[in-house]
């Protein structure tokens, strides 16, 4: 009782301050040229307030305003108008935006025109269809997002995931498909625990949204200057720390602790920092988790120095880094051995990094030369044993990875006219590996080598592409992307192609086009064929390849709402597999110790329709409907097409939420959001019982491989906050819970040693985090 009453007074006490005031400070820039548009006229809104200010000679402002959630409009001359929706501005912090704004391609007159709303449109102006803007603010209040952009990503149209993991799964296609990149170049899967049971999956993205920018998340027909990427490209940033003061987060919870810091690195300078760091131990949620999920432990730290100078441009040093552990211990009883997991003691130890340096210099009002060098690595140990009927550990899995990556990117941004801007770049990348994957395929008997392989090799990647202007009604995005992959010699030339045509202020259509491609993981290149006793049998596989045509519809209802429909078809075909086989790697989940021979001879494809239906936040309310009906099939090395193991058939998701303005001057703010989500179960093979039993494990019957279907699942998710805002100070307290039903998700089948049965695998899993975040 005692308790409540504090807490009760506490709350009480953080309410009752004058109404706060805080900067929301920010620069107009060119859509094409990122150059600076000065004079502009910046117009913040909640509503209620409404308040004017002008860019200066460097395209920079601020203004102070209370506390809220504001739009802001850029009118600039020579400029189509643009809304910037859903600004947010605390007491604790300053607030920085970066406005973006078209020119126009012809003089109207008079002509009044709509403003442009730049959550309609993707940060990348040369991606025509399939692109969306995706802010840091909709990841902290999107429910079911849990701060992690690959599990707000699951809500969009064409996207499907599960609980336990958070893979992307786009239009049907493997989540390995998807290309991760940060500040310009492509990084390792940057998720805790990627790549172990499903590859392109983790728990949780290691990427903070205390330090995120607003980022594009790509789903198909995308622009050349993206290469190595099949299904989609999540392209992402991290915002410059504050240039003015030193602003500080701290946030404990359930799942952990999260600290953040910026600020100028000097007075005498524009430089900036910008750090985080997350330490997480899943032991306190360990009853709603799997058995052993109380061992699993991560943390990560990112960070971003920006360093501006007079006239050699900007300097930018920037890094990721994230490190996991978790194990499973044996049961040394053998009366307890339900499973054959119950028998193996498990460690597994992965640690990341990226570092980077990029140098920005305008050559001219028109030009500028992008140059990044960047380092990744990815280190994985893995340690498997299994007791025999002795109770004596024996060797059954052994991996050492440690992969490397060395990156140059060069990019030329050239904005000719009003008409015409063009990127041309080349990038070019050394990777390193040294691998080591052991196998014993009988108990007790030497383990075989799978990999043993040290060496390197390169990806090289070219590209050009324009966006042209033709009318101020008519886009044309044009370009040609060229790869090359030292190791084998292939290469791969892909043209894009896009169009987008306003037909009138709240209708527009879109076509694309794209040939795109990807390799695989090295591992799978370079494995031995346990048969023949072959080395780096797999060294000549192809790029896979799928043509992407994407038609695009979009009618803004209202000044709120938007409608968005997208029908699309995707051809994919060099597509590993095994001869004769219904194997095809379009279906592989996370199978590290593959040692088969493959042929680059599989085909696939997938088609279907998205609609999105979405009303942005206003008067406090907002919503999302999306639903996807789409097909997905594969065609392995037996000739025979199959649905593949990701064809769920549709999904729907629908969140919705609510801002209540409470306390003095309604500075302090109460949201609630929730999301459903019902979608179609993953494909799975019949079980050949008499060969399971006599195995005393699963044995499915490949040769109706997927031809059964799990059934659907009804997923709702829930988040609640309530934040204060005092001077200079801001309190959060709040609740996110995934999977608030305990739904449970098909994971496959299990062999009960028990009974001599096979059973239905599903993870039962809802997640709770209950956190308080002070910022100062």
């Amino acid at each position: 009782m005692k308790f409540n009453i504090l807490i009760c007074t506490l709350l009480f006490s953080l309410t009752l301050h004058a109404q706060s005031l805080q900067k929301i400070r920010g620069i107009v820039v060119d859509n094409a040229s990122s150059a600076p548009v000065p004079f502009a006229t910046v117009k913040a809104s909640d509503g209620r307030i409404t308040k004017t200010t002008l860019s200066d000679t460097a395209g920079n402002f601020s203004f102070p305003l209370p506390v809220g959630r504001y739009d802001i409009e850029v009118i600039a001359v020579g400029y189509l108008p643009v809304v910037t929706r859903d600004i947010i501005l605390g007491s604790a912090k300053e607030t920085f935006v970066t406005l973006s704004v078209l020119q126009r391609v012809t003089t109207l007159g008079n002509v009044t025109l709509k403003p442009r709303v730049d959550k309609e449109h993707p940060l990348n102006n040369m991606a025509t269809v399939s692109a969306r803007m995706l802010s840091v603010e909709e990841a902290k209040r999107y429910a079911g997002g849990f701060d992690d952009p690959a599990r707000l990503a699951s809500s969009f149209a064409g996207v499907t995931g599960n609980i336990d993991q958070n893979g992307i799964i786009i239009r049907g296609n493997a989540p390995k498909y998807l290309q991760w990149k940060m500040e310009g170049i492509e990084i390792p899967n940057p998720n805790h625990f990627g790549d172990l049971e499903t590859v392109g999956s983790g728990i949780l993205t290691a990427m903070s949204s205390q330090v995120l920018a607003n980022s594009d998340f790509l789903t198909g027909a995308f622009p050349a200057e993206y290469n190595n990427a099949l299904s989609g490209v999540f392209d992402m940033s991290l915002r410059k720390g504050s240039t003015e003061k030193h602003e500080h987060t701290f946030q404990i919870g359930i799942l952990g602790i999260d600290g953040s810091s910026e600020g100028p690195v000097s007075k005498m300078s524009k430089a900036s920092y910008l750090f985080n760091y997350r330490y997480s131990t899943l032991a306190l949620i360990a009853p709603v988790l799997p058995e052993n999920g109380n061992t699993i432990k991560y943390q990560d730290l990112s960070f971003k120095f920006n360093f501006p100078t007079k006239k050699a441009g900007t300097f930018t040093l920037w890094g990721l880094g994230y490190s996991d552990n978790a194990g499973s211990t044996a049961k040394k009883d053998r009366n307890d051995w339900k499973y054959d997991s119950d028998t193996e003691e498990n460690d597994v130890t992965q640690n990341t990094g990226v570092a980077g340096l990029t140098h920005k210099v305008f050559l001219n009002k028109r030009t500028y030369l992008k140059t990044i060098l960047a380092v990744t690595n990815n280190q994985t140990d893995w340690v498997v044993d299994k007791l025999n009927n002795n109770l004596q550990f024996q060797p059954l899995y052994r991996g050492n990875f440690d992969e490397t990556n060395a990156t140059l990117s060069i990019l030329l941004n050239k904005k000719a006219n009003a008409w015409h801007t063009n990127k041309t770049g080349l990038v070019v990348t050394k990777m390193y590996y040294d691998m080591l994957l052991t196998k014993a395929f009988t108990l007790g008997q030497p383990p075989v080598e799978i990999i043993k392989q040290k060496g390197n090799s390169a990806l090289l990647s070219a590209f050009t592409a324009s966006s042209l202007n033709i009318t101020s009604k008519l886009t044309l995005n044009a370009g040609v992307n060229g790869q090359y992959f030292l190791l084998n010699k292939n290469y791969t030339v892909e043209p894009r192609l896009g169009i987008r045509a306003t037909l009138s202020n709240n209708k527009s259509i879109g076509f694309a086009y794209g040939l795109h491609s990807r390799i695989e993981k090295l591992n799978y290149y370079l494995n031995n064929n346990i048969v023949t006793g072959e080395q780096k049998v797999n060294k000549d596989l192809d790029f896979t390849k799928a043509h992407h045509l994407v038609l695009s519809f979009d009618w803004k209802l209202n000044k709120n709402v938007l409608l968005k429909i997208e029908p699309y078809f995707q051809y994919i075909y060099a597509v590993p597999v095994i001869k004769d086989s219904s194997f095809s790697m379009m279906n592989l989940q996370g199978d590290w110790f593959f040692a088969n021979k493959l042929v680059s001879s599989g085909k696939g494809q997938n088609y279907g329709v998205e609609i999105t239906v979405e009303k942005y936040l206003s008067n406090g309310f907002y919503y999302l409907l999306t639903a996807s009906l789409f097909k997905s099939t594969y065609k392995g090395g037996d000739s025979v097409w199959r649905d593949t193991r990701f064809n769920r058939s549709y999904a729907v998701n629908f969140l919705a939420g609510k801002e209540w303005g409470l306390g003095y001057k309604q500075q302090n703010i109460l949201s609630l959001n929730a999301r459903l989500t019902q979608q179609g179960g993953y494909r799975f093979s019949p079980i050949n019982t008499n060969a399971s039993v006599a195995a005393k494990k699963v044995v499915y019957d490949e040769y109706n491989a997927y031809s059964l279907q799990a059934p659907g699942a009804l997923n709702m998710h829930f988040t609640a906050s309530y934040k204060i805002n005092r001077k200079k100070t801001a309190h959060e307290f709040a609740i996110k819970i995934l999977n608030v039903t305990n739904q449970p998700d098909f994971k496959g089948h299990r062999y009960n040693l028990l009974t001599n049965t096979t059973e239905v695998y599903n993870a039962n899993v809802a997640i709770p985090n209950i956190s308080y975040k002070i910022e100062f």
